[in-house]
């Protein structure tokens, strides 16, 4: 009796075996083929840098600073960081895009307060896909002043993220990374699976908290390349033929 009880286990340990080693395939076949993509352990992304805007447009950007606090003025100028410095895209190699300016602001102070300046665009400027960072290359010297990135998300609420401070010589990328969606949508919605349209962010503009022990004075500011990363799997797994639901 012994001896088949130990047959017994003896072939119920070489079934175990079999099914750890290469014997899995009877299970993956009644369960269906697991997703490659959730195997290989890659997530859905198609991450691209893309260009949101180079500030080449006269008239686009505006500048405000309350009247009882200073005089604000906004205008293109030629320059820019050396294009070593900023990096090519690989989408504008073969494209005669232009890149010779950059957006300048002057603040002329009154007095001291805490004040903030605002740089917004004519209209709200879209970002294909979902984003995932937005840089900008600011010249902002040298002072405490802290610079904010205003954007509206798909339901057309407004957010702003802190950039960081401008006490750096010199040109130097400004950037911030947008949260992911909430599954409870409490916060920013670039994405809404009901939907095909209205998807991704808008940026509004830019938005400057002012130190008042800075607050003195003539203050000047440059911007220049607006960019952003961006997840386009969504826009090119689209189909062709589905229509948007914007009408």
């Amino acid at each position: 009796m012994k001896r088949y009880i130990a047959i017994i286990l003896t072939v119920m340990s070489v079934g175990v075996l079999s099914a750890q080693n290469g014997g899995g395939n009877a299970q993956q076949s009644e369960i269906g083929d697991p997703d490659p993509e959730r195997v290989t352990g890659s997530p859905r992304e198609s991450l691209k840098e893309v260009s949101v805007d180079k500030f080449e447009q006269d008239g686009f950007w505006q500048v405000y600073i309350p009247s009882d606090n200073g005089f604000a003025l906004g205008r293109l100028f030629a320059g820019g960081p050396t294009p070593d410095k900023k990096g090519a895209l690989q989408d504008e190699a073969s494209l005669n895009i232009s890149d010779n300016n950059v957006f300048g602001v002057k603040i002329d102070f009154i007095r001291r307060a805490y004040t903030n300046i605002y740089i917004n665009a004519i209209r709200p400027i879209p970002i294909e896909g979902i984003s995932k960072t937005v840089s900008v290359w600011v010249a902002g010297r040298n002072y405490n002043h802290r610079l904010y990135l205003i954007i509206e998300d798909s339901r057309g609420r407004y957010f702003e993220f802190l950039m960081g401070k401008m006490n750096f010589q010199g040109w130097k990328k400004m950037s911030v990374v947008i949260p992911p969606q909430n599954g409870d949508s409490n916060g920013i919605v670039q994405n809404d699976y009901h939907y095909t349209a209205d998807t991704g962010i808008r940026v509004v503009g830019f938005r400057i908290d002012i130190d008042p022990m800075e607050a003195y004075g003539t203050y000047y500011l440059y911007l220049d390349d607006l960019r952003a990363v961006t997840d386009l799997f969504f826009e090119e797994d689209r189909e062709a033929d589905d229509p948007r639901d914007n009408w």
